[in-house]
């Protein structure tokens, strides 16, 4: 036994190739776990799974890209569709932007949020099998929401686009000689207007994409992995710039998911 231990101790380390492209995408479901939205300061405070249909579970997607330099270096984009669309009875009358949708409307209901990020990550290990790294993240918000009467008599929209600055962290750990766990997690407290990407409101943000794996190593470029995640935050303040807005400008919107997904990740032939 410890002549093998010896043996592996003594073994020449497995080095990383200079350049490494890695593509990786998972499949799953989301599923709500909370989500409040409230549009005007005299809005309805409105209880998407309640309110507005989101008890079901919902297929979740995420594809990402890597390009790994030298071992320690890596940029990673990635793209999240989330498109949540329902159709419900109110219960209760609903005011939104000062327009109200009473009981009993036939009410169509979407909820879009996708984003694409593009992150830096730097390894603090610099080890082909463990990995500690740290960086930041660019992320660029795509919200619309939608309530719209069935007969289309009634309508309020909401769009946004804008940057979201992120800090990142990332961890892979090996449990023999093919098997790993690792966690990931990007996020930001965001109390002034200008990191929220819009400098004409006083809001304050948070976002918070942290997922906990464990993966085996199927073949030299391929590994599986199931993934646990949460991922949620929101936004509330008002905006200056409501020129196009019907109500005051006031948003208060708060979404609180997890999703379950087994992923693929596939190491490109080395370029080097």
């Amino acid at each position: 036994m410890a002549g093998s231990a010896r043996a592996a101790e003594d073994a020449p380390r497995k080095e990383e190739p200079r350049v490494e492209l890695r593509a990786v995408a998972e499949l799953g479901f989301l599923d709500v776990l909370s989500h409040s939205l409230r549009q005007g300061s005299n809005g309805t405070i409105f209880r998407f799974p309640e309110d507005g249909g989101q008890d079901n579970l919902y297929t979740f997607v995420r594809l990402s890209a890597e390009l790994s330099l030298r071992g320690r270096h890596t940029l990673v984009f990635l793209v999240q569709p989330l498109d949540l669309q329902t159709q419900v009875v109110l219960r209760r009358d609903v005011t939104i932007d000062e327009l109200t949708f009473p009981e009993n409307t036939n009410l169509d209901v979407r909820y879009a949020f996708p984003f694409y990020r593009a992150s830096y990550l730097y390894d603090l290990l610099g080890g082909p099998e463990r990995e500690l790294s740290v960086g930041a993240s660019l992320q660029l918000r795509n919200a619309t929401f939608v309530f719209t009467s069935a007969d289309g008599t009634l309508r309020r929209t909401s769009r946004d686009v804008g940057p979201v600055p992120l800090l990142k962290v990332r961890v892979r750990w090996p449990l023999g000689p093919n098997w790993w766990v690792g966690l990931e997690a990007d996020g930001s407290y965001a109390p002034a207007a200008i990191i929220n990407g819009d400098s004409d409101s006083a809001t304050t943000g948070a976002l918070l994409d942290a997922s906990l794996r464990g993966g085996v190593r199927v073949t030299d470029q391929v590994d599986v992995f199931l993934n646990l995640r949460y991922l949620g935050g929101g936004a509330r303040g008002t905006s200056d710039d409501n020129d196009d807005e019907f109500g005051d400008g006031f948003t208060s919107n708060w979404l609180n998911t997890a999703t379950v997904s087994l992923g693929i990740q596939y190491r490109l032939p080395a370029l080097d």
